[in-house]
């Protein structure tokens, strides 16, 4: 199992169509499983970068 180290939530907003009605819409994060030092982590796609780039 993966250990997930990110705090970060979902964004949420409206999606409006061309009648202008509005309905809530939840943007998902990018999660991508990376291996640290032989453990799986859980980290969004811009923390597995920066991760990545430092070793």
């Amino acid at each position: 199992m993966a250990i997930k180290i990110t705090n970060k939530k979902p964004m949420f907003g409206n999606l409006k169509s061309h009648s202008n009605r509005k309905t809530r819409h939840a943007q998902k994060l990018n999660m991508q499983k990376i291996n640290v030092d032989g453990k799986t982590v859980l980290t969004t796609a811009r923390e597995a970068k920066k991760i990545k780039k430092s070793n």
